[in-house]
C-alpha cells in the first residue's frame, strides 16, 4: 500500500497538472485521418521536388539521397542505419566537409517521423539537407556550421509507416511500423523496467546513435506545434532534467526565430510554446529520454505543425518559418556544448571519465565509458591525435607516439586532461 499511493498521488498531479492542455497527440490511441481529406501530391522524380511542395515517393526519396552524396561527394555520404521489417532503407545524410584540418568536431543528429504518418518533418529534413549543401561556400554562415559540426540527418525512420499504402504514395501512411508497434513506446526506459523486444528499426538507430558520439539531437514529430523538452518519464516537479532551464532558453530562441516569420504558430498547446514532456503527459519508452540518459546526448522532441501530414502546398509555408529555427538549433551545439579545444573544459565537464596511468608513457586507459563511446585525444590546440572506440566499460589508447605535454581526452560529454610524459 505504501508504493501505491506515491504512484496514485502522481498520477493525480500529472492529470491535473495538464487539465488546460492540449491532449498530447502521442498520449492517447490516434484517429486515423481521413484518406483525400488533404491535398496530397507525390512526386515521382527529383525535378518533381524543385518546388518542394510534394511528397516524395519511396523511390524519389532514394534517388534523393543517393543524388547529394554523387553531387557533393566532398560535403557528405549516406550511412545506411539498417532496414526496417519490410526491407525498406532507414538513411542517414552524414555532412562532413574534407578540409586540410583533423580539428574536433561535435555531432549533431536530426531525425524525423518515427511515427509514419507524422510527415512535415520528412519534407523539411529533406530541404534542409538541400539547403545545407547547396549552400556551402556562398553562406558563411552555413559554410562556418559545416566545417565545424558533423551533421547526420535521418529523413525518415520509420519508412514502412511512412510508406503503409505502397511505395508510390504517403495517403495511406500511418503511425505504427509493420508489425503494428510504436516505435516512440518501444526504447529501453531509463525509468521504468521493460522487458519488450526491440523493434527492428529501434534496434538498427540503437546500433546506429552507440556509433557515434552525438552530443545535441532532435526528433521530429507533428500533431502539434510545441517544443518538447526533457523529461518524458516525469513531471518537473517530480524529476526536473539537470539541463531544463537551459532547455527552456533553447526552445525560448526555437519558438521567437519562428515567430519572426510566422506568429500564428507554436501556441496551440501553451502560450509559451514549449514544455517539459511530462508536465504535457508523461509517457514511457520515447526516444527521448533514453538518448538523453544512455548517450549524454540532449535530445528534445520537436511538434512541427498540428496537422501530422500537411497539405502540399502548406509545405513551402512552413519551411519559411521553421527554416531559420532549424538552423540555429544545430548552432546550440556551441552554446551549452562548446569545441573542446581549451582546457577549461575538462575541469567543467560533466561525467565519470577517469585516466590510468596519468602521466602516461606509452598507453592511456579511460574508464567510466559506454560500449561504443569515442574517446577523442586531443592537443592544446584542438587537433585531435589520437581516437578509439571503446569496447567496454574501459578502453586503452597507444599515445606512444605523441610528444611531451599536456591533452585533452574526451569521451561523450566528459574530458580529463592527460599529461603526455
Amino acid at each position: 500500500m505504501k508504493r501505491i499511493l506515491p504512484i496514485l498521488a502522481c498520477l493525480l498531479f500529472s492529470a491535473v497538472s495538464v487539465a488546460q492542455l492540449k491532449p498530447r497527440p502521442d498520449a492517447f490511441p490516434p484517429a486515423p485521418e481521413t484518406p483525400g481529406a488533404k491535398a496530397i501530391v507525390m512526386a515521382t522524380s527529383i525535378d518533381e521536388m524543385a518546388s518542394w511542395d510534394r511528397y516524395p515517393t519511396y523511390g524519389t526519396y532514394l534517388d534523393m539521397m543517393e543524388h547529394w552524396a554523387a553531387e557533393y561527394p566532398e560535403l557528405c555520404h549516406i550511412d545506411t542505419i539498417g532496414t526496417s521489417i519490410q526491407g525498406r532503407l532507414i538513411l542517414s545524410l552524414y555532412i562532413e566537409p574534407a578540409t586540410d584540418d583533423d580539428r574536433y568536431r561535435p555531432e549533431f543528429f536530426y531525425s524525423s517521423t518515427i511515427h509514419g504518418d507524422e510527415l512535415t518533418g520528412y519534407v523539411m529534413m529533406l530541404r534542409l539537407i538541400d539547403t545545407l549543401l547547396s549552400s556551402y561556400g556562398t553562406s558563411p554562415r552555413i559554410t562556418q556550421l559545416l566545417n565545424s559540426t558533423r551533421i547526420s540527418i535521418n529523413p525518415l525512420a520509420n519508412p514502412d509507416g511512412t510508406y503503409f499504402g505502397g511505395d508510390n504514395s504517403v495517403q495511406r501512411s500511418r503511425r505504427y511500423n509493420a508489425d503494428g508497434i510504436d516505435l516512440n513506446r518501444t526504447y529501453p526506459d531509463p525509468f521504468v523496467s521493460s522487458a519488450k523486444a526491440l523493434p527492428r528499426e529501434n534496434a538498427v538507430m540503437i546500433d546506429y546513435v552507440s556509433s557515434h558520439n552525438f552530443r545535441l539531437s532532435a526528433n521530429l514529430h507533428g500533431g502539434s506545434e510545441v517544443m518538447n523538452y526533457p523529461w518524458d518519464c516525469f513531471t518537473s516537479l517530480e524529476n526536473p532534467h539537470p539541463q531544463s532551464e537551459w532547455w527552456k532558453e533553447v526552445c525560448k530562441r526555437f519558438v521567437d526565430t519562428s515567430r519572426v516569420y510566422s506568429a500564428n504558430h507554436f501556441n496551440d498547446v501553451n502560450a509559451a510554446g514549449y514544455i517539459a514532456g511530462g508536465d504535457w503527459y508523461v509517457i514511457h519508452g520515447g526516444r527521448q529520454d533514453y538518448m538523453n540518459y544512455y548517450h549524454d546526448c540532449l535530445e528534445l522532441t520537436m511538434e512541427l505543425s498540428v496537422q501530422k501530414k500537411l497539405s502540399c502546398d502548406l509545405l513551402p509555408e512552413y519551411w519559411r518559418f521553421l527554416a531559420e529555427s532549424l538552423i540555429g538549433y544545430i548552432e546550440e551545439i556551441y552554446i551549452f556544448v562548446p569545441p573542446v579545444s581549451v582546457p577549461e573544459v575538462a575541469a567543467s565537464a560533466e561525467g565519470r571519465l577517469k585516466l590510468s596511468p596519468n602521466p602516461v608513457s606509452e598507453a592511456v586507459t579511460v574508464s567510466g565509458l559506454s560500449v561504443g563511446t569515442v574517446v577523442e585525444i586531443f592537443d592544446m590546440s584542438g587537433r585531435r591525435v589520437a581516437s578509439a572506440v571503446s569496447q567496454g566499460e574501459s578502453q586503452s589508447v597507444s599515445v606512444g607516439s605523441l610528444p611531451a605535454g599536456l591533452y585533452m581526452v574526451s569521451a561523450g560529454r566528459a574530458a580529463a586532461l592527460m599529461v603526455k610524459q
